[in-house]
């Protein structure tokens, strides 16, 4: 009997011993405090800051800025340095809230950004509507003919394009009259759809000419092309949304027919041309961000265009001019790289001299990213104009009369080859002159004649300092000083860069860690490893200093060690670098950011290696479940949002650039087998929280649920959340964010979180 009670007892201890060590919770406070370091709250502590900017054709730029005062717009006279408010803040809030019928205050004027008309008369947008105010008499009024979010407007400012039933009209913006300019569009074919698959706009896709007098743009051909679809949740008949969605190794993809449409007459000139593949030289839509169509530079005088067709395997780029009158098209030059061609990192950086009958442009046949100037008639090399072991990022300006180009670059001055810096050259590669001294990151705004520029200078731990600068003699005054003095009262701290070499012990891999503000040496503490694996950007997205990065510092604040790196795989670097798991996307660079966390935690004592959690979201929610499946053993707990867990689930576009074609083998598996996620699941050892919105378009949440399926299938333990009704940005927002943070603390800390903690309005 003794014996018995014995054994009970000890059994009995062990369980309470277990459940104490799991019924421990973690303090509210470390939430609040956590929720402290989030931007919503950290950027109302800085002031001096430079936002929104843009310059007007006269030298002047305009912006805005947090104060101490709250959020204040501000016009800057780059010739005379003089400085004020762009209006009176006090009498356009009163303007604003008779015509709107709102309450607003000062501080908080509810926009970001104004456009000055004249000296007089502002326009500004609010709710969606267009508002003009004299900023003498404060007498503002309501634009009836606004420019609404589906029209691209001319560059004279008077015309607009949108589309209606598949076709093509023309508004004038001065008297509200419309008129057709194309007439057999139709479903599945119409002219400038905005359809990439993965994104959707109603805004038409075209160039203008400079003289706003002709546009090109294309018929969209996706009659053929796969379809997506989503289907949302509510009581009664849901709403299905399905659309056109093309996948890697289709058949049939979106084509693109080139015209030319002389806006006057509403006379359409077909280019004489085979359709090209729906594909950029840049990004995974023919369309930038404001819907023009990309890849195209017209002539000054509007009598002809540049364009690059790119193939669909992205590897082959042709440069091409077109006749706008004939349609006729004659091919400049075409390069082919091994991997993926791109014409620039940060953007598009070729251009069209049409005076000199000469191109700038971009390649990285030397493994770096530089610039070439080439015979328009003969398509050859005249000369390279930049050369070395750095890159260009974005060709800004070139001014066809001196032949001086203006550009960013990085990888060339000491220290950090992520910092951007400013450049200017001759296009004979002469007078090759830095802009911006400083060893920092500058985040350039150029000015409309390319004479200014404004200069924002920061470190990620060292706050902004923002310049006016002028491109010829070098010379610059401050215009704003960045003050975080109530920020570091709060004690807040910035994130520590590190440098540790990659899983190969070739290149230095760059990155950021968060400490806790509480931080103590004698404690050892738990990794949590952001990461967003590239291809097109990395973790780290962008050297300047910033309040907040996430809620990278907000999870530190908890108990963790926050690691992020930019690995092999993503750009900025060599093309080497950036290509580097070209047709190996399972790859990611995982291993690089195991590496990095072990390099750390060999210097630092109180990294626990031992602990190591990850998570991203879209690619990273790819990569942190990768991870977790391919190093079971080193990571123990993801959390895995929106991910494209198999690209044969995702857009063409993406996965035939960074993976290549899909080929079918003999025994039925593919080369894109070496990338899903689904096929290894039974490597599953540590706690997956994996969650996708329902109705993701981008990232459709198929691509999740084959992955639970393959889970199921293996009888493997893992937590899923699907979020009903959401798209694809649900990445931080307070529900989603808590549960990831409670699912560190529970499983990386083995503590209680707080139950149903809800962040502050």
């Amino acid at each position: 009997m003794v014996s018995k009670i014995k054994s009970i007892s000890s059994s009995t201890v062990l369980a309470c011993l277990a459940f104490s060590v799991n019924a421990e919770s973690l303090n509210i406070e470390k939430y609040q405090q956590a929720e402290r370091q989030l931007s919503k709250h950290t950027e109302k502590l800085v002031v001096g800051t430079v936002e929104y900017p843009s310059w007007t054709e006269n030298n002047k730029l305009i912006y805005s800025s947090q104060t101490q005062h709250g959020k204040q717009f501000f016009i800057l006279d780059a010739v005379t340095k003089e400085k004020k408010l762009a209006f009176d803040h006090q009498k356009l809030t009163r303007a604003l809230a008779r015509l709107t019928e709102q309450e607003i205050k000062p501080e908080n004027l509810p926009f970001n950004r104004f456009e000055l008309i004249s000296e007089k008369i502002i326009t500004l947008t609010v709710d969606d509507k267009l508002y003009q105010c004299n900023i003498e008499n404060y007498l503002c009024q309501l634009n009836e003919i606004a420019i609404k979010n589906s029209e691209l407007v001319s560059p004279n400012g008077k015309l607009a394009v949108y589309i209606k039933d598949h076709n093509l009209w023309l508004r004038n913006l001065n008297d509200n009259s419309e008129k057709q300019l194309t007439t057999d569009g139709i479903a599945n074919f119409g002219y400038a759809t905005n359809n990439a698959g993965w994104v959707r706009g109603d805004k038409p896709v075209v160039k203008w000419s400079p003289d706003s007098k002709k546009l090109t743009t294309f018929k969209h051909d996706s009659r053929n092309v796969g379809e997506m679809a989503i289907v949302s949740t509510a009581v009664g008949h849901p709403k299905i949304d399905v659309w056109k969605y093309p996948l890697p190794g289709d058949k049939h993809i979106f084509k693109i027919h080139r015209v030319v449409i002389d806006i006057e007459q509403a006379n359409v000139v077909v280019l004489d041309m085979p359709a090209d593949d729906h594909r950029s030289t840049i990004t995974d839509h023919v369309a930038g961000s404001d819907g023009s169509l990309l890849d195209v530079d017209w002539s000054s005088d509007s009598s002809h265009f540049a364009f690059v067709s790119s193939t669909r395997d992205h590897k082959t780029a042709s440069l091409k001019i077109a006749d706008a009158i004939s349609g006729k098209v004659r091919i400049v030059l075409t390069e082919t790289a091994d991997s993926f061609f791109e014409s620039g990192v940060s953007a598009i950086s070729w251009q069209y001299l049409d005076q000199s009958n000469e191109f700038i442009w971009f390649s990285q046949r030397s493994n770096w990213g530089h610039l070439y100037l080439v015979d328009a008639v003969t398509g050859k090399i005249k000369n390279q104009i930049t050369q070395g072991d750095w890159t260009v990022l974005e060709l800004l300006n070139v001014d066809e009369k001196t032949g001086k180009l203006i550009f960013s670059a990085a990888g060339k001055e000491a220290g950090d080859p992520y910092f951007h810096y400013l450049y200017s050259i001759n296009k004979d590669s002469s007078n090759f002159t830095l802009l911006s001294p400083e060893q920092k990151h500058h985040r350039i705004t150029l000015s409309s004649n390319a004479e200014y520029f404004l200069d924002r200078v920061s470190t990620p731990n060292q706050p902004e300092t923002s310049f006016v600068r002028s491109t010829n003699s070098k010379s610059g005054f401050i215009i704003e000083q960045m003050d975080i003095t109530k920020l570091s009262d709060t004690g807040w701290q910035a994130p520590t860069p590190f440098i540790v070499k990659d899983r190969n012990n070739e290149h230095d891999i760059y990155g950021l860690m968060y400490k806790p503000s509480d931080f103590d040496a004698s404690k050892s503490y738990p990794v949590v490893n952001y990461l967003y694996p590239g291809p097109q950007v990395g973790s780290i997205r962008g050297r300047h200093f910033r309040s907040a990065r996430g809620d990278n510092q907000a999870i530190a604040e908890l108990g963790f060690i926050v690691i992020e790196i930019d690995a092999l795989g993503t750009p900025g670097r060599s093309k080497s670098f950036h290509e580097f798991y070209y047709q190996n996307m399972g790859d990611s660079g995982i291993p690089d950011q195991v590496s990095a966390i072990k390099q750390l935690a060999k210097k630092y004592h109180w990294i626990d290696s031992t602990r190591v959690g990850i998570w991203g979201h879209s690619g990273g929610g790819f990569a942190s479940t990768r991870a977790l499946l391919t190093y079971p053993d080193f990571y123990s707990v993801a959390v895995s949002q929106a991910g494209n867990h198999d690209n044969r689930n995702y857009a063409d576009e993406w996965g035939e650039k960074y993976h290549g074609m899909l080929v079918k083998k003999e025994d039925g598996t593919t080369n894109y087998d070496s990338q899903a996620n689904q096929l290894i699941v039974e490597n599953l050892k540590g706690k997956l929280l994996i969650a996708h919105g329902t109705t993701d378009t981008n990232v459709p949440p198929y691509n999740t649920l084959i992955v639970v399926e393959a889970l199921i299938a293996a009888n493997k333990d893992f937590d899923m959340l699907m979020l009903p009704n959401r798209g694809h940005g649900f990445a931080r927002k307070p529900y989603m964010m808590r549960k990831r943070w409670d699912y560190f603390v529970q499983h990386l800390l083995a503590l209680t979180p707080p139950k149903e903690f809800t962040f502050s309005e």
